[in-house]
């Protein structure tokens, strides 16, 4: 199957493509949610299960304009992805059928995590593949990758670019063995290639060379679904890996929420006032947005669980804060939503590397922010705010998911805030739109 329960080109997106007039709230919220599941954790098991020993369930997945991607490429290189009836109201199960891995053409849309996890799978293939994105997706790092894969006897032909388009003329396997990069501008670099080096002919022992590596919680993430498919990762030290070549369980896997994805909806209740509760939210997980209830309350809200639910109340207003974000910098759009609204001044440092994903984040939200009167300056490594009374205006999504959910939120205490193109959001999260109505109707969704 290819994507046909979601693709990208749905009409029903389609016909919300433009223009967002975002809602203010006209009272304190009180909402009971249930949020799709996690981008991360789909892409990752869909990749794992394509090489695994035999046919895998993915349970409660995402479907969105990533995932369809991801399913895709798969598809593409010759593994097979079925979709059955499941109990997520978001849609079906996946069941992913192993096959040998061919050459073909892999269109990533706008999906880091397909051109990141799919390039290495792409040289265990046999036959040419050709990697390449959304025009808006051709500036995201990669080079990093094409180095590592040529270090490990890949052939890689990218004219020089060291960016997508390129293609792998794969051979059918890839020795492995030890390669050293330099994952500053991605942790998705380390994922990919561990993900993909249990098929690897002597595995991998790799080493990050950077002075920094940004999203943490998401390498760990890759760790634990390896971990759960039989393959134990050593770590000699912080910044190494040794991966052994061994087979992939074949496993059926249940996908938790997407935590990230419900961090504007929690900092809702912060902005109108009242409770926002999502349910089933985990209680480990790797995932960057478990920090949520963490990081909330450090700017003032009140955080609470009971029967597997996160409840975030509003305090006693926003707290301006100094915080390093390297590790969940895919939460610095909500934060710096709400520090627009703090009682003070906020800086969100440790984030550099986030001007490399679907646009330069840090640019786009200090954009918008003065466009509406506010203040935001660019730092080197992030962003600074200090609230100032702000305006309506247009809040540009920059083809970035998470600038435009921003862009909701901040409409909930700014009248006349609209969003340029709300579809954005089906990047990773297509339900957006009727969640957030939902949000300010009081009702409950589960």
């Amino acid at each position: 199957m290819s994507a046909d329960w979601y693709s990208p080109a749905d009409p029903g997106l389609a016909a919300r493509r433009g223009e967002y007039a975002a809602p203010t709230a006209d009272g304190e919220l009180s909402a009971t949610l249930t949020i799709p599941g996690s981008k991360s954790i789909t892409n990752r098991e869909l990749v794992l299960a394509a090489i695994a020993e035999g046919p895998s369930r993915i349970v409660a997945p995402l479907h969105s304009d990533d995932s369809a991607r991801m399913v895709e490429a798969l598809a593409a290189l010759g593994a097979g992805v079925e979709r059955v009836d499941g109990d997520s109201e978001y849609g079906p199960d996946f069941i992913v059928t192993p096959g040998a891995l061919k050459g073909g053409t892999v269109d990533c849309g706008q999906a880091g995590t397909v051109m990141r996890f799919v390039a290495p799978l792409a040289g265990l293939a046999d036959g040419e593949v050709l990697l390449t994105a959304h025009e808006s997706a051709l500036h995201r790092p990669m080079g990093e990758m094409i180095r590592g894969l040529r270090d490990l006897g890949v052939d890689v032909e990218d004219d020089g670019r060291w960016s997508l388009p390129f293609r792998v003329h794969g051979r059918g396997h890839v020795r492995g063995g030890e390669v050293a990069i330099d994952a500053s501008a991605s942790s998705q670099f380390v994922s990919g290639m561990l993900l993909a080096a249990p098929r690897f002919d002597v595995g991998l022992h790799l080493r990050h060379t950077g002075a920094r590596l940004p999203s943490l919680p998401h390498i760990e993430m890759t760790i634990e679904a390896l971990a759960r498919r039989g393959v134990q990762v050593e770590r000699p030290s912080a910044n190494e890996w040794i991966v052994p070549p061994a087979p992939l369980r074949a496993k059926d896997v249940h996908v938790e929420p997407d935590l990230s994805n419900a961090a504007p909806f929690l900092a809702a209740a912060m902005l109108a006032g009242g409770s926002v509760t999502v349910t089933d939210w985990p209680p480990h997980s790797t995932q960057p947005g478990a920090r949520l209830s963490e990081l909330l309350a450090l700017m003032g809200a009140k955080v609470s669980r009971r029967g597997g639910a996160l409840t975030v109340a509003a305090g006693r207003g926003i707290h301006g804060i100094d915080v390093d974000l390297s590790a969940v910098s895919e939460l610095t759009p909500t934060f710096v939503g709400l520090a627009l609204f703090g009682d003070g001044p906020s800086t969100f440092r440790g984030i550099g590397h986030i001007r490399g994903h679907e646009t330069d984040r840090i640019a786009a939200l200090a954009q918008n922010v003065q466009a509406l009167g506010g203040f935001a300056e660019e730092l080197p490594d992030g962003i600074r705010i200090e609230p100032r009374p702000l305006r309506g205006g247009v809040w540009r999504a920059f083809h970035d998911h998470r600038i435009a959910t921003t862009g909701a939120l901040v409409g909930l205490a700014v009248p006349g805030v609209v969003v340029d193109d709300i579809v954005t959001t089906a990047k990773t999260l297509p339900q957006f739109v009727d969640l957030w109505d939902r949000l300010l109707s009081g009702g409950t969704r589960r």
